[in-house]
């Protein structure tokens, strides 16, 4: 999803840079309106496992105070190792959402 993203920003970046009729603005807003609508779904879920798995990983991390088992540690360091994924991965969709919030304020402006 985050190339598509990316690739979608590009393509956005490329028809905004150049001279466009009201009706062709219209059209690029439209169809921006409806990529923003997918990309905050993703968004979103990609929020709910994120923050799931730092309430996992706090847990576990936790519970390894008490509980001083090997298993604990290496279920720890795989919540941790995909946490950290996960977190880029927001990362990213929440920059390119708000980037292409710009897109559209610029195209709803003109």
């Amino acid at each position: 999803m985050a190339r598509r993203l990316k690739e979608y920003i590009k393509y956005m970046d490329k028809q905004l840079s150049k001279e466009m009729s009201k009706e062709e603005k219209r059209i690029y807003k439209d169809d921006l309106l409806i990529q923003i609508g997918f990309f905050q779904h993703e968004r979103l879920i990609h929020l709910i496992v994120t923050i799931t798995f730092a309430i996992l990983s706090m847990m576990s991390i936790f519970c390894s105070f008490s509980y001083q088992k090997v298993g604990l540690y290496v279920l720890i360091l795989l919540l941790l190792s995909l946490l950290i994924p996960y977190i880029k991965h927001y990362y990213v969709l929440e920059n390119g959402v708000q980037k292409l919030y710009v897109y559209y304020d610029r195209l709803k402006k003109e």
